[in-house]
């Protein structure tokens, strides 16, 4: 059933290196809001929430907690919760026996520890392709979608640990989630749905862009959203190389730092790939598209692929989300076996089948490539 909070939910989302973390640690300065780290809840459990089984079933109910509160990036979110009752605490929070039920009361409980907050929200980049189902589950939340030149977005993914391995992979997935929101914004906005914001408006006058984010959300301007390189997560963040910028002050340094790392021929290839979309998100080119065949396609994509499964055991790689991204596939296949759900209670569910399902659920490697360089999985940090 659908969940009508009082304090609307507010959901910031855009293509990943484009200053969703930014915006969601601004915004968790702010003295009414409560802003957790990354979810990735709806990316990559709802879709497959029927192989829970009847969540009126105690167990049931219990192993979709389990797994959306021990399958988060951050452990707990950092909150003070006992592992061994922590499922217990959050499903007493929780407003119903369901998986919007769950993800209300894991928020309301960060609020609570976390400066006793009355209205939460949530940034998890990949919700972008969920808006309908988030919609269908918090009728009244609101979204905040940040935009950036997709030159310096893609520039940044491949200098990441997790990102892209190179142009054209880069800037296909920029041009697919950017293109993806066009009939979102077609629909909500210019409503109290949907409100987009420009990364490089957003670093260049912070409080003007802050103060129109707070009045579309119904809230005052606080000047403390501009401290967040001083809390905890600014800090934490800010010691990270993929994060460096949340480590100071707002910045516009990182503006145009594609013009330092991507060839001309980079260019190029994001021109061609993502040309179109990049002039109507308001941006020009600085170049011409090219010629790209077919089969230059399939071997960009193919490098791209085993890049990233490559790089998941590396310097700052993320093998340990991977690892933990994977065993949750894995459980599913667990509870079939034992009869939880099975093929008849499958519904055509997006993405399940769709042709960039791996992208839009955020595994940071390919199925195919992890198994071709036998990744091996590791469940703690060494």
């Amino acid at each position: 059933m659908a969940i009508e909070l009082k304090e609307r939910p507010i959901f910031v989302i855009g293509y990943e290196r484009s200053g969703t973390t930014l915006l969601m640690a601004m915004l968790g300065c702010h003295p009414r809001l409560s802003m957790p780290e990354v979810g990735w809840l709806f990316p990559r459990i709802y879709p497959w929430r029927h192989t829970y089984g009847d969540l009126s079933v105690e167990a049931n109910l219990r192993t979709l907690a389990g797994e959306m509160l021990f399958g988060l990036n951050q452990p707990l979110w950092g909150m003070s919760l006992n592992p061994a009752t922590a499922v217990d605490e959050i499903l007493a929070l929780a407003p119903e026996r369901s998986f919007a039920g769950i993800y209300t009361a894991m928020h309301l409980r960060y609020a609570k520890e976390f400066g006793n907050k009355p209205r939460w929200g949530q940034k998890t980049p990949n919700n972008l392709y969920f808006v309908p189902q988030i919609l269908d589950n918090f009728p009244n939340a609101q979204f905040i979608f940040i935009t950036r030149d997709g030159r310096d977005a893609c520039a940044t993914s491949i200098e990441s640990a997790f990102g892209a391995g190179n142009a054209y992979g880069a800037a296909y997935t920029w041009n697919a989630a950017n293109a993806f929101v066009v009939p979102f914004r077609q629909r909500y906005g210019g409503t109290s749905t949907w409100f987009d914001v420009g990364y490089e408006e957003l670093v260049r006058e912070p409080i003007r862009v802050l103060t129109q984010v707070c009045e579309f959300i119904g809230e005052d301007f606080a000047p403390e959203m501009l401290d967040f390189f001083r809390t905890a997560t600014g800090v934490a963040r800010g010691k990270q190389r993929d994060h460096a910028p949340l480590g100071h002050a707002v910045s516009d340094k990182y503006v145009g730092i594609y013009k330092n790392l991507l060839s001309l021929r980079d260019q190029q290839i994001y021109a061609t790939v993502a040309g179109e979309t990049h002039r109507n998100a308001g941006y020009d080119l600085d170049v011409e598209p090219i010629v790209i065949s077919e089969q230059d396609k399939a071997l960009w994509w193919e490098w791209d692929g085993r890049y990233r499964a490559a790089r998941l055991d590396g310097p700052d790689g993320h093998l340990v989300f991977e690892s933990y991204r994977d065993w949750l596939v894995d459980q599913r296949l667990v509870r079939k076996q034992k009869g939880i759900w099975s093929e008849k209670d499958v519904t055509p569910e997006f993405p399940i089948g769709h042709a960039d399902e791996e992208i839009i659920v955020g595994f940071r490697a390919w199925k195919k490539w992890k198994e071709h360089f036998s990744i091996k999985r590791q469940y703690n940090k060494k």
